[in-house]
């Protein structure tokens, strides 16, 4: 498989590069993203799992037993689990974030879709990440996986990026440039 060298070039990228590939092998990819998604939406909820990825306080061997029973409560697969015992070994927790992000664009491009990074100011619901979908699949002609953040600073509206391609249509920009143009 051919991988860009942006995502090889990082750290986190070779880690997403290596559980990719041995999920993919596997025939586990499936399994590896649901867990993936399952951990990431708990980064973004809990505090605590998000302290145990930063603190540097946090010792391997204490790291290394809280993440195994992290994996066991959240019922993550085998794979996802071994591995999250491999960062937490290598102290690499911190990579987490990076590392679901790099598997994800790694498991579209395997689909054959391609990736799109939508950051909005509140969560969407289904109907409308599929109607994004639907539109983004008709402006780049083909399928799109899309890769959802929140971010309240935005104030409202969409930040879309598919490759070098950004969409900016939110509203913090919006007042950004009206403010600019009032200044003269």
């Amino acid at each position: 498989m051919e991988n860009s060298g942006g995502i090889q070039a990082s750290l986190a990228g070779r880690y997403a590069t290596a559980l990719f590939e041995l999920a993919r092998d596997e025939r586990q990819l499936e399994a590896v993203g649901t867990s993936l998604a399952a951990l990431k939406q708990a980064l973004g909820e809990s505090e605590d799992l998000r302290a145990l990825t930063t603190s540097p306080l946090i010792g391997r061997a204490d790291a290394l037993k809280t993440v195994k029973a992290v994996a066991a409560s959240m019922n993550l697969d085998a794979i996802t689990a071994n591995f999250l015992g491999v960062l937490a070994q290598n102290r690499r927790l911190t990579q987490l974030p990076s590392v679901i992000r790099f598997f994800n664009l790694l498991a579209a491009r395997h689909r054959g879709e391609v990736t799109a990074e939508v950051t909005s100011a509140h969560p969407l619901d289904d109907g409308q990440v599929a109607a994004l979908k639907t539109r983004l699949k008709g402006r780049v002609g083909s399928d799109v996986a899309v890769d959802l953040t929140v971010d309240p600073a935005i104030l409202g509206g969409l930040v879309v990026k598919i490759g070098s391609e950004m969409i900016d249509g939110s509203i913090r920009t919006k007042l950004n440039t009206l403010a600019s143009a009032m200044k003269g």
